[in-house]
């Protein structure tokens, strides 16, 4: 994703490629978690067939307001700050380091591409598990019913409290989504943005700047959000569901869809895409440029590597 190392350039430690993921996943986070909070209350609406709490996603922000208040649309915003300090430094900060290691041991590009982009995405998922099943539940908390709710006050409430009230294993409930998700954030959303940047680049369309770089995580925004938006309402509904007399309402991934697609029909499958979206074409877009920026600043005023950037 960062700009090509020249011959004399210094190198970027490992461990900096993950702090700079780390620092742009929770910049960008801060300023897209409203729209979290809508895609998470969509995807839930309407599920098993009850009535849709929102019939779109204008209404579902009217209701939280009305009913929530302007804190409602921050609810989970301490899980979500995690979930980037976790989730997203290992899945981009793993993602830079591995092409850069398998294009030094000699495989193609693009082949360094996909792996980095499978096994980032498998780690990530792991590794962010908690705190994304903390953050889904946070958020949906406020459309339930008064005495269902949970009532979490911060991530290390509600993670605590779901190892001691349902027990450890079910911070990882939801992890086959969670997994299929991520590889394919890492691949449509990561490789998508590195690709398409070659493109543009060695083709003489755009210079390596910022214009490139909104450009062309807009692209990578569009393509993540098409691919993984059943994914994501399967996620969504796992990590939150109850159990109905001892028995889990999903069984697994397919389960969930299959109920998805029999009660709300296939346009159920991508329920909530508008916010998704909304919330994924910047979030994609906030997560790269930071990233590339933050990138820049280190490689330039830090590395003073300023000849490879003109400077």
């Amino acid at each position: 994703m960062s700009k090509q190392r020249k011959e004399g350039d210094r190198p970027i430690p490992v461990y900096m490629r993950f702090i700079i993921s780390g620092m742009a996943g929770v910049s960008a986070t801060i300023v897209i978690h409203p729209l979290d909070v809508l895609k998470n209350r969509m995807q839930l609406s309407g599920e098993g067939g009850r009535k849709s709490d929102h019939s779109n996603t204008f209404q579902a922000f009217r209701n939280i307001l009305s009913n929530e208040g302007p804190k409602g649309l921050y609810q989970g915003l301490s899980a979500n700050i995690c979930r980037q300090a976790t989730y997203t430094t290992v899945r981009v900060g793993m993602y830079q380091s591995g092409v850069e290691l398998l294009t030094g041991a000699g495989f193609g590009t693009f082949t360094s591409q996909i792996l980095s982009g499978l096994t980032s995405g498998v780690t990530a998922a792991m590794v962010g598990a908690p705190s994304d099943v903390a953050l889904v539940r946070m958020m949906s908390d406020g459309r339930l019913p008064e005495d269902q709710r949970r009532n979490y006050r911060h991530v290390g409430n509600a993670i605590t409290r779901i190892v001691r009230e349902e027990g450890f294993f079910t911070l990882w409930r939801g992890l086959l989504p969670a997994t299929v998700r991520a590889i394919l954030s890492s691949i449509t959303q990561l490789v998508t943005y590195s690709r398409t940047k070659h493109y543009l680049i060695s083709n003489g369309i755009m210079n390596d700047g910022p214009l490139c770089h909104f450009g062309c995580s807009l692209v990578a925004g569009l393509t993540y959000t098409i691919c993984s938006n059943p994914v994501d309402v399967a996620k969504t509904r796992i990590q939150t569901m109850f159990s109905v007399d001892g028995k889990p309402q999903y069984s697994g991934i397919f389960d969930v869809w299959t109920k998805t697609v029999r009660t709300e029909g296939v346009k159920g499958l991508w329920k909530g895409f508008l916010p998704y979206y909304l919330r994924m074409g910047p979030q994609t877009t906030l997560l790269l440029v930071f990233t590339e920026q933050i990138t820049y600043i280190y490689s330039v005023y830090i590395l003073k590597n300023k000849e490879s950037y003109g400077l």
